[in-house]
């Protein structure tokens, strides 16, 4: 059973989301908050796989709260979703940066919504090759973190290469045929890799690599 914690500050929107989900049978919504400050609190309470978030919300907007759940190591096990209305704003790379697993905009089709929350349950970042490659293009313009080529180094160039390719867009399929390796190699290679560069989430690894210049934004 996937559970859920939706977090929104309009009742219609949460109210919505949850009608999907409640028809699902390996999906649960065990809570609902209407500010990230209470979103916490209920992330430390019911211990959701998933939180689905929205960015602004009053007391503590999505962002804060995503910054929150990331750091905590009680709610390691929590995947946080943003939920925008915007699709490629500059909120989203800042909460992808803050610990999020990925983002959806609002207006998705509820088959997509669904296979989401299952992606992002089972561990996944939800960014499409098309997401990321825009994602980077516009807002990582160069390297925003200092000490980052220090971590790579503990890098296999196998793993460098696994890294490079996931943050291109490429999915464990893909990273394997271009590796020529099977798909299950490609997987514990990006895995290794998170373990050392202590990433929460393949989400935070493609910033990672971007932000370290492993990978250059716009860069085939």
């Amino acid at each position: 059973m996937i559970r859920v914690l939706l977090v929104d500050d309009q009742p219609l929107i949460r109210s919505g989301f949850r009608a999907l989900l409640d028809i699902e049978d390996d999906i649960e919504v065990v809570a609902e908050a209407a500010d990230g400050r209470a979103a916490v609190e209920l992330a430390r309470e019911h211990l959701p796989d998933i939180a689905l978030v929205d960015i602004q919300m009053p007391v503590v907007d999505g962002i804060e709260a995503t910054r929150r759940i990331a750091a905590d190591p009680a709610l390691a096990g929590v995947h946080v979703v943003i939920l925008t209305n915007y699709g490629l704003d500059e909120y989203v790379f800042h909460a992808l940066r803050a610990g999020a697993a990925g983002f959806l905009v609002k207006d998705i089709q509820p088959e997509d919504f669904l296979h989401a929350v299952r992606v992002a349950a089972r561990g996944d970042a939800l960014l499409a090759p098309s997401i990321t490659r825009k994602l980077i293009n516009r807002y990582v313009t160069q390297p925003l973190r200092t000490g980052t080529e220090a971590e790579l180094e503990e890098l296999t160039n196998r793993e460098r290469e696994a890294v490079a390719l996931l943050a291109r867009g490429l999915s464990n399929d893909q990273i394997a045929d271009c590796m020529v390796i099977s798909p299950m190699t490609a997987k514990t290679h990006i895995n290794r890799a998170m373990t050392k560069l202590h990433a929460r989430d393949r989400a935070q690894l493609v910033v990672l690599a971007y932000e370290s210049g492993l990978v250059a934004p716009g860069g085939s």
